[in-house]
């Protein structure tokens, strides 16, 4: 049996109009002058209008973003100084991780001062362990001294040239904690050492234990560098980079090693795990070549995306725990 023939319809709501193109949201930063009427400016979004937009291309219920929004936070002044992990209301914490933080002795060192009644929280000796204290409400005294742990801050650095990976210079010369003035209250380190005339990603914190860990050579921690150098360089010597060579110190070599695109040679992006001194310059100079220039682009899961040469930012706390997972 033939089955009837499909009706069209004949009211009732008409067909939506068909979604604009994905460049239509950026109409808004290349206005197109109507040619018979002038170009008027429209009032300012405020981020509480709802509803459809189909004049501007964002489609119904989308919010328009203010001229000059980004989808990241912006920091006002001459540094970023925004605290990508703002200090958050204080949780229970342990009570011998609460010692440690102090800075008085590691966490096993807490327990057995536990144990032995030499800790009192809030004026009362507690032994047991695994007890929890809130800090900033409770008070914590170790040997009748009271404790504070440090707030533990990260800093992430885009070093420029002609500054120092130092905490002073008796020498009046510039430093890498001139660039951070201000940024925090608590006394932070940088962790490893850039030449005075390298640029790029460097580590400043307080956790002496993670900034210790990332330091030592067995946690072999990747580092990326980009290298400008005096003239292009042969082949057989970016063979040799990857092979490794004897240098006075002991043996090393790339881990990888290549071209930077359009730069005739001249530029190479080398990983290294090695920290020691100078270990870039000197595997270049070894080969006979002189380096121009030198800026280290990652350290580990941290880069300098988004990050303009002098200025810093706080690392976000997933950041911090893939440090903590190296």
């Amino acid at each position: 049996m033939a089955k009837p023939p499909k009706r069209k319809p004949t009211g009732g709501t008409p067909k939506a109009a068909p979604a604009a193109p994905f460049y239509s949201r950026f109409e808004r930063k290349r206005p197109v002058k109507p040619e018979a009427e002038p170009e008027t400016t429209a009032p300012p979004a405020t981020g509480k209008s709802r509803g459809p937009k189909a004049e501007t291309g964002d489609g119904p219920g989308r919010k328009k973003k203010p001229a000059g929004a980004s989808r990241k936070p912006v920091a006002e002044g001459p540094l970023n100084r925004i605290p990508l992990n703002p200090k958050l209301p204080a949780a229970p914490v342990r009570l011998n991780r609460y010692i440690a933080q102090s800075g008085v002795c590691a966490r096993r060192k807490a327990d057995e001062y536990i144990v032995g009644g030499l800790v009192r929280v809030n004026g009362v000796v507690v032994t047991e362990l695994g007890s929890k204290i809130t800090p900033g409400r409770d008070s914590v005294s170790v040997n009748g001294k009271v404790v504070t742990p440090q707030q533990l801050v990260y800093l992430l650095l885009n070093k420029p040239k002609n500054h120092l990976t130092t905490l002073s210079d008796p020498e009046g010369r510039r430093t890498v904690l001139d660039l951070i003035e201000g940024a925090t209250p608590e006394r932070v380190y940088p962790v490893g050492r850039l030449d005075r005339n390298t640029t790029g990603v460097l580590l400043l914190t307080n956790d002496g234990t993670l900034a210790k860990k990332l330091a030592h050579p067995a946690s072999r921690v990747r580092k990326v560098y980009r290298v400008g150098l005096d003239r292009p360089l042969a082949e057989a010597d970016l063979a040799r980079l990857r092979e490794g060579f004897e240098l006075e110190d002991g043996p090393i070599h790339a881990d990888a090693a290549g071209y930077v695109p359009e730069t005739d040679g001249a530029e190479v992006e080398i990983v290294l795990h090695s920290g020691r001194n100078r270990i870039v310059r000197r595997m270049f100079e070894f080969l006979g070549y002189e380096v121009a220039s030198l800026d280290r682009t990652a350290f580990g899961p941290l880069t300098k995306k988004g990050l303009r040469r002098g200025h810093y930012r706080f690392l976000l706390e997933k950041e911090v725990g893939f440090l903590r997972m190296i």
